[in-house]
């Protein structure tokens, strides 16, 4: 007995070592479409070099990007060099190859001894496999001083693409203002976990965020306060461009909403001929919905929209506009569908793609619109999808990530019900609802809204950990989904999380 015992305390390290240089056993989020291991092992050293095979400006800047990214934890150099070969060894090559069959996000992981390489079709999918090099890492790669841990990645081959097109994750910027390098590191966040969609929602009845150089007193005034009567704040044109610019370094698109016909008492309080007895509404600072609504019937409100639409679109290099319409219920039903059969029009004369939330499946709304399911019961969504219209599912008893995880949670709503962690990931976008194929998804969006949300460490709480569970829905092949196996990955991130220096919610779920 004494003998055996011993015989399995000897054995005990060497099958942890195994393990670990084992690629399946890897906890990668979102989880890869394709592993497979070897029993090599590379190791990051202080002579590791980044190659660059590709001529493209955005390689070079991706690899000073990932040079950047590892040098801090580890104190090497990563010299960032052009090469027309993959012969050297103790490096990692950034490849660009034409492999249509990994569209535009896809890539191929090939690491053994003496190398690491890096291919893909399109720039995007370089950054994404950056973003699986970081998790290949222990967390420490994370940190910002210099660490002592062991650089190793075990050896093999990961084959990996989206699933969706479309994975966004919103911020309302209107019920409270956050500050541009609040966005940069919510896009920071976001990308680490594949994301390529950022939801600005710059506009509600609570302020006016965004810069609009022929209507300006829609800032002066309109982006003055906000929920509970804080100064409020608001985007100049310059900062705009400078967040779409960071936000397209990291392959992530735009997409700016201003919400309309509703929600829109900001506007209104900043210009009196946007109102029906040309008054200026009083600003308002809590957190009642509908009661606002722009003159569906005159025509000051279309040459304000058209106004509003063309700067936007100016600066907004994405192919989407979101004019929300949403919760209008202070707008006559005719008139609803009046406005919004206008305002497609508008969108679509500054060469953009409309987005709304599902509401307007109400009026005549054309194929390439794209409508947003959010509300607990589906109909308006099943209605767009029954007009050839494609939906982004957001439902808001799964993905609303305002929503309280339980009833002992100190920030956050719960009108949608309560989301912990397991009932954010447990689900199939797919199959979620009837009458909503996955031909009918361009992809899914989980938003934030922000209403009891007042700064960076608000937002982090109530975005982690469940933002990463919907990056591997929108990512992920899900034939196989299990909470139980994706639990045992999550609960592997704390450390991550730690050194991250993100306020992440320690689900009982979890850990």
């Amino acid at each position: 007995m004494k003998r055996t015992t011993l015989i399995l305390i000897f054995l005990l390290p060497a099958f942890l070592l195994i393990a670990q240089k084992d690629l399946t056993k890897a906890n990668l989020i979102p989880k890869p479409l394709k592993i497979t291991p070897t029993e090599d092992v590379f190791k990051l050293t202080n002579k590791t070099v980044i190659y660059l095979k590709s001529d493209l400006p955005e390689i070079k800047k991706l690899g000073k990007y990932l040079s950047e990214l590892l040098k801090p934890a580890t104190g090497f150099p990563f010299k960032v060099k052009k090469t027309t070969n993959l012969d050297t060894g103790n490096a990692i090559y950034l490849v660009i190859r034409d492999k249509a069959e990994l569209g535009a996000e896809g890539y191929h992981l090939k690491i053994s001894k003496d190398k690491l390489i890096i291919c893909a079709n399109k720039p995007a999918g370089i950054f994404r496999a950056i973003q699986t090099l970081r998790q290949l890492l222990p967390a420490e790669i994370e940190s910002k001083k210099i660490e002592k841990a062991k650089w190793e990645i075990p050896g093999g081959m990961i084959e990996d693409k989206p699933e969706y097109e479309y994975r966004g994750a919103m911020l309302d910027v209107s019920r409270h203002f956050f500050s541009v390098e609040d966005v940069k590191r919510y896009i920071d966040l976001i990308a680490a976990y594949k994301m390529n969609i950022l939801h600005l929602h710059l506009s509600d009845d609570q302020g006016w965020r965004i810069e609009i150089k022929s209507w300006p007193n829609l800032t002066k005034i309109g982006g003055s306060t906000q929920v509970g009567g804080g100064k409020g704040g608001f985007y100049t044109q310059k900062q705009y461009k400078d967040i779409v610019q960071y936000a397209q370094e990291r392959y992530i698109t735009v997409i700016p909403e201003i919400d309309m016909p509703g929600h829109t008492n900001a506007a209104l309080a900043s210009y009196p001929e946007l109102n029906p007895d040309n008054k200026a509404k009083k600003l308002y600072t809590g957190t009642k919905v509908g009661f606002s609504t722009l003159m569906t019937d005159k025509e000051i409100t279309y040459q304000f929209i058209d106004d509003v639409i063309r700067e936007i679109a100016a600066i907004t290099p994405g192919k989407y506009i979101h004019i929300g319409g949403d919760e209008s219920h202070s707008t006559e039903k005719d008139d609803y569908i009046v406005f919004i059969n206008r305002v497609q029009k508008i969108v679509k004369k500054y060469n953009k793609t409309m987005i709304g939330w599902a509401d307007i499946a109400a009026a005549d709304i054309e194929k390439d619109v794209i409508a947003q399911f959010w509300q607990q019961i589906p109909d308006n969504a099943i209605k767009a999808v029954n007009k050839g219209v494609r939906i982004i599912m957001s439902p808001a008893t799964r993905i609303y990530m305002d929503m309280q995880y339980d009833s002992l949670c100190p920030l956050g709503l719960h009108w949608a019900g309560y989301v912990e962690v397991d009932k954010a990931y447990d689900w199939n976008p797919a199959t979620y609802v009837q009458g909503i194929s996955k031909e009918n998804i361009i992809g899914l969006e989980a938003p934030l809204w922000t209403e009891t949300i007042l700064d960076m460490d608000d937002i982090e709480y109530m975005v982690f950990p469940r933002l990463s569970g919907y990056a591997e829905l929108g990512w992920s092949n899900l034939d196989n989904q299990s909470w139980e196996e994706y639990r045992a990955r999550l609960k592997t991130f704390a450390k991550r999380f730690k050194i991250m220096e993100i306020n992440y919610y320690k689900s009982p779920k979890v850990w």
